[in-house]
């Protein structure tokens, strides 16, 4: 493995290593656990690895990349309920039900403007049960980070957006041009 390759490795390993922290702190069994864009099940191998008793809804919408997350988890989709449903379309999350965390690994950017964050913020409050952990990681604008202010957000105002949808807000990890936050629905 190249350098580069071995610190995206690294950096990846870090903040799945933050998720399966976080999912572990909520100590229990039969846990509802809805990804964002969960592509080809990266986050959900960790998750579903490391812990017992989850049911994990993987929410994409792309045919594609529900293809390589069946292949990539294996034994593991018999607790994975694939939803193929676009984050960025009225009516998504209609029918999902009620979770203890949701998830979202750099997906948030695909709303393509950051003035869309905090209504898809605003509906996954919405799909939380009381006191559960939201925890977004994603690219921010900054020194080290994404030039792009319109598609990308600082991480103060990631902070900001997240507080303004009903969350209390705090940065678990910042490295190399992402931050993960975990909102706590108040």
């Amino acid at each position: 493995m190249g350098s580069l390759s071995h610190a995206r490795a690294s950096l990846a390993g870090a903040f799945f290593q933050q998720f399966v922290g976080e999912v572990g702190l909520l100590g229990q069994r039969d846990l509802r656990i809805l990804e964002l864009g969960s592509g080809p099940g990266f986050l959900a191998q960790r998750i579903l690895a490391a812990a017992t008793g989850i049911h994990y809804t993987m929410l994409d919408f792309s045919p594609a990349m529900h293809d390589l997350a069946r292949q990539r988890l294996g034994s593991l989709m018999q607790h994975v309920r694939p939803v193929l449903a676009d984050f960025k379309c009225a009516g998504w999350s209609d029918g999902l039900g009620k979770f203890d965390a949701v998830l979202t690994n750099q997906a948030v950017h695909e709303l393509r403007h950051k003035r869309h964050a905090l209504s898809l913020h605003q509906r996954v409050r919405s799909l939380l049960t009381n006191h559960r952990r939201y925890l977004v990681c994603d690219h921010y604008v900054g020194a080290d980070g994404m030039t792009n202010e319109a598609l990308y957000m600082t991480v103060d105002e990631q902070q900001r957006c997240l507080e303004a949808a009903g969350f209390n807000v705090t940065i678990l990890l910042k490295m190399r041009g992402l931050v993960l936050h975990r909102g706590i629905a108040s």
